[in-house]
Formats: structure tokens, sequence, C-alpha cells
């Protein structure tokens, strides 16, 4: 693919970095996000910049698909966000270089309850990690979580990937299979983005 989803999510970034520095921290991190805001109202939003880590994932080769709303941002939509969630296949042979990459952008992880984890391949076989970095924090996830009736191992092998100039690649998950998981999880935030994305002018930016 050509490079317009990594010049959106460049732009959308940029945004959401000038939309920050208007305002004081707020002592909340992703996970404390509002069902409707989003993570734009957390501080996650302070300094987001989503790229050393995509970069890190590509240099170290991990296979990590863009999940959420840095993918609804590439599929054109307008919300900006806070965070930065990865669905990869949480397989032992795969997890070293996932952590090399969190590693090498001092990325420190967390489990569900928000207890704090070395950075290592072993804590990432967990079915949903938090991680924290400089640059982005999010949910690291993987098939193993309750995805109900979403065929996530299917979204996860039908993943595109965009291309920028300078060889990096991003893999994310394709609109319809977005659109999938907005409606699943249901909350307002989510149901709003997938009407967005399942909008035809949207369709027409993506």
């Amino acid at each position: 693919m050509i490079d317009e989803p990594l010049e959106r999510l460049r732009a959308a970034a940029r945004r959401t970095r000038e939309l920050a520095l208007s305002r004081a921290g707020t002592g909340l991190g992703h996970e404390d996000a509002d069902d409707d805001v989003g993570t734009i109202g957390t501080d996650g939003a302070l300094g987001f910049d989503p790229f050393p880590l995509l970069e890190a994932l590509h240099r170290n080769g991990a296979r990590a698909v863009v999940i959420g709303q840095v993918a609804g941002i590439m599929h054109g939509s307008t919300e900006l966000t806070g965070d930065l969630d990865l669905l990869w296949d949480g397989t032992s042979a795969h997890a070293p270089a996932l952590a090399a990459a969190l590693i090498s952008v001092d990325a420190q992880l967390a489990d569900e309850t928000g207890t704090p984890m070395a950075t290592r391949p072993e804590a990432l076989l967990r079915p949903k990690v938090q991680f924290t970095s400089p640059g982005a924090g999010g949910d690291c996830c993987t098939p193993a979580l309750p995805w109900g009736a979403l065929r996530v191992r299917e979204i996860l092998d039908r993943a595109i990937t965009a291309t920028a100039p300078d060889g990096l690649e991003v893999h994310y998950v394709r609109r319809e299979d977005l659109i999938r998981m907005r409606r699943a999880i249901g909350r307002p935030k989510d149901l709003r983005r997938a009407d967005e994305l399942d909008s035809p002018a949207t369709g027409r930016r993506g």
C-alpha cells in the first residue's frame, strides 16, 4: 500500500500533541479513559507519538498489528487518540522480537490489574498486557482474550500493510474487521467510530 495511511497518522499525532500542550496533566492513564471521550482526554495524549514504537516493531521484525483508534485514523477517521493498541498471535516463538522492540523504546509492562512486570518475552504471553513508553502506551492483545464471536486469528491473518517512503512497514487491521471489533466492544466511542468508518465519506478517505 502507499503511504497515505501513515501520513494521516503523522498528522493526527501532531494535532494530538498540539491539543495536549494547552492543558495540564490529568493523572489519567489509557486504562482510565472515558468510554465516550476516549484516551484523547488522558495523559496518553501528552507527547503522543506512536512512530518510535512502530519503527521498533518494524526494525525487530515483530509482527504486531495495529488495532483501535490508531488503525481507525489510518483508515480515515478524524477522531484523535492518545494510545496505541496492538494485536499479535501470542506465540512463544514471536515473543522475543516483540519484547526486543518494546525494550528498545524503554517500554514498561503491567498486567491487567496494573501490576508492573519485567519487559521479557514470557510476560507478553498473557492474553493482554498494558505497556507505556515515552511516546505511546496502550494494550498489547492476543487471540487468547475473550473476544466473543470475533474470529480474531482470522482478523490477524487478514491485516494489511502501509509502507512509508523510507521502507517503514506498519501492519494494521482491515476496515471491515475494525468495524466488527468496534461494534462487538460496544462502548459509546466504539459505536460512534464504527459508524464513522462505515460512512461513505470515510471510505473515500481510507
